[in-house]
């Protein structure tokens, strides 16, 4: 079964050249595409996407606003956001809402699809200087921070290459350990932040300071 993806973009040309990229790719699928995100829910039950393709800049209704609504009733489903701006109070907030990633719409072709790839292997992919951000933000926190979540160095490397936007695998080599090891690790790093996801435990790093 091939990915499916729908696009959510007010820019009629990127929507349809994204439609004709995904749909150039023999494991993916463009089954929706919408300037505005004001019935989502609506296309969401038509379309039964894998993915969601999010510009953050939309009239009427923002994607962080149309983020929040999906959330409400489908908590796993994977949002990437799109944006020209290299903005950070939205893109904490983007991630806040629950996004999975966030690329610039400046980003390569390829990096865009490795996103979807990596999105749907539970990474949360990032275009690096979207990760830069989020590491600046919090490179000052106290070692009481730390203690109330008990992550260990090796914990905190690794949480901090995932908020990076790297896959389990760039981690597992960047570690010089196996891809094995690394779930497990995230496994245990899930349980200790108390969540469940990439973008659950980047909002609790972004709301904490954990790393």
């Amino acid at each position: 079964m091939p990915v499916k993806v729908i696009i959510y973009d007010d820019n009629k040309d990127r929507r349809e050249s994204l439609k004709i990229l995904i749909n150039m790719q023999q494991e993916m699928a463009c089954t929706g595409i919408f300037k505005d995100c004001l019935h989502i829910e609506d296309d969401i039950l038509s379309t039964m996407p894998d993915v969601i393709l999010m510009d953050i800049n939309m009239p009427e209704m923002s994607g962080i606003e149309g983020v929040k609504l999906v959330r409400k009733t489908y908590p796993d489903l994977k949002i990437i956001m799109q944006t020209v701006f290299d903005d950070t109070d939205k893109i904490f907030a983007a991630i806040e809402a629950g996004a999975d990633g966030y690329f610039l719409k400046t980003s390569p072709s390829s990096k865009i699809l490795e996103g979807i790839r990596e999105v749907m292997k539970g990474g949360a992919p990032m275009t690096a200087t979207v990760a830069k951000k989020v590491l600046a933000k919090f490179k000052d926190q106290s070692k009481n921070d730390i203690e109330v979540f008990e992550l260990n160095e090796q914990e905190r490397t690794i949480l901090s290459h995932l908020v990076n936007g790297l896959s389990y695998k760039m981690i597992a080599d960047a570690m010089d350990i196996t891809y094995t090891t690394v779930n497990m690790y995230i496994k245990r790093i899930y349980k200790k932040l108390q969540v469940h996801s990439a973008p659950e435990a980047i909002s609790k790093v972004l709301k904490n300071r954990i790393i």
